[in-house]
């Protein structure tokens, strides 16, 4: 993810007119029924997850809005019409399945990159038009602050706060993180933190990229105010297990710290539809090669193989593992209605214990790829 300058007037530079919607977005999932499996125990609508000790639920599985409007890393460098009508199909049938949880940021789709749409500004239209057609229609967003080399302090988080709200179009969000840790100044971010909840402009705050360390320091912080931790974002997928491997996701099971887990198919290589022949495009090919991807193959197929015994896809097996970890909470990136109905899929059903220490064998044996480096800082 690069970095990317956001001014404390991005809200009216990258909002290019789009109205805004003052209201509240409240945090509590929609109730709407999902996929069924043989192993079907409760409907997608009734699997709500608690984040940390805040009061915050949100439904098992979120949509990531990384992709929406970006052109430096997503959409082969091009943003159009299509591809925005693509990405509100993605959000309704998201809606529509019963997973009602959407994370952006302040830097996705930055408004520098040419034929960029701001992330922020897409969801919140997003939104508008769906609570025009459904106004009871409950909706939980997540955003991050950029921890920009020159944003000091803690008024910097709340003045870059109070501009993705007006991008978002909204009066609150229901949580917001930080995108990573500071190259200095974490201290001012993590009570800028505390301040957005005391002012009521959030329901609860997060980190993401921490390191067990910093997760730590910013939980004791935000502890001493009465405040709880309630998330850590990071990279996590059944073939970039880092966070298992450094500490971070003990540390969040021990201190009651949900773990968001981003590219949690690996950017989509975990589908099964890229092949050495046909490895991605774009800045993943340099991740993905088509000699990792030779390698990743006996895993690919054991996915595959799994996934035929439930009836689900490699996808919907590969967001399972996760959840199956507990205290996990994935969330895909979706460009269209297809990616998100696939995505729901992964819920109501569980892998069997063997099945997830099987995969986690196979996947053990292949070299990790390149995660976000600063989750090293």
């Amino acid at each position: 993810m690069a970095l990317v300058h956001i001014s404390s007037s991005a809200c009216f530079t990258t909002v290019l007119g789009h109205s805004r919607v003052n209201r509240r977005i409240r945090a509590v999932a929609s109730s709407s029924e999902g996929g069924s499996a043989a192993t079907l125990k409760t409907t997608v609508g009734e699997e709500k997850i608690k984040l940390g000790g805040s009061d915050l639920r949100v439904t098992a599985l979120g949509i990531g809005a990384w992709s929406w409007g970006d052109t430096t890393y997503w959409n082969n460098f091009d943003w159009n019409d299509r591809k925005e009508k693509d990405a509100k199909k993605a959000f309704d049938a998201s809606i529509d399945g019963g997973v009602t949880f959407f994370d952006t940021a302040e830097v996705y789709g930055s408004g520098l990159a040419l034929g960029a749409v701001n992330s922020e500004v897409l969801l919140g239209r997003f939104i508008k038009e769906r609570k025009a057609k459904d106004p009871d229609v409950e909706i939980a967003v997540a955003t991050k602050f950029a921890a920009l080399p020159w944003r000091f302090g803690r008024q910097s988080v709340l003045t870059a706060l109070k501009d993705s709200l007006c991008r978002l179009g909204l009066t609150s969000v229901d949580l917001y993180q930080l995108h990573w840790p500071g190259v200095w100044g974490n201290e001012g971010y993590i009570d800028g933190l505390g301040d957005a909840v005391e002012k009521g402009l959030v329901k609860a705050v997060g980190v993401s990229n921490y390191s067990e360390k910093r997760l730590r320091e910013a939980y004791e912080k935000l502890k001493k105010r009465g405040i709880p931790l309630a998330s850590n974002q990071v990279n996590y997928s059944l073939i970039y297990r880092a966070p298992e491997e450094k500490g971070v996701k003990a540390a969040c099971d021990e201190l009651g710290i949900t773990l968001i887990a981003y590219s949690p198919i690996a950017q989509g290589v975990l589908t099964g539809k890229y092949t050495p022949d046909k490895p991605p495009s774009g800045p993943r090919s340099r991740i993905y090669t088509p000699e990792f991807l030779t390698r990743l193959q006996p895993l690919l197929n054991k996915i595959a193989e799994i996934g035929e015994k439930y009836g689900k896809t490699s996808t919907q097996v590969s967001l399972n593992w996760l959840i199956a970890q507990g205290n996990v909470v994935p969330i895909p990136g979706a460009k269209n209605a297809e990616q998100a109905q696939e995505f729901i899929g992964a819920l109501g059903w569980r892998l069997s214990g063997e099945e997830v220490a099987e995969l986690r064998s196979l996947a053990s044996e292949i070299r990790p790829t390149v995660g976000f480096p600063v989750e090293n800082l």
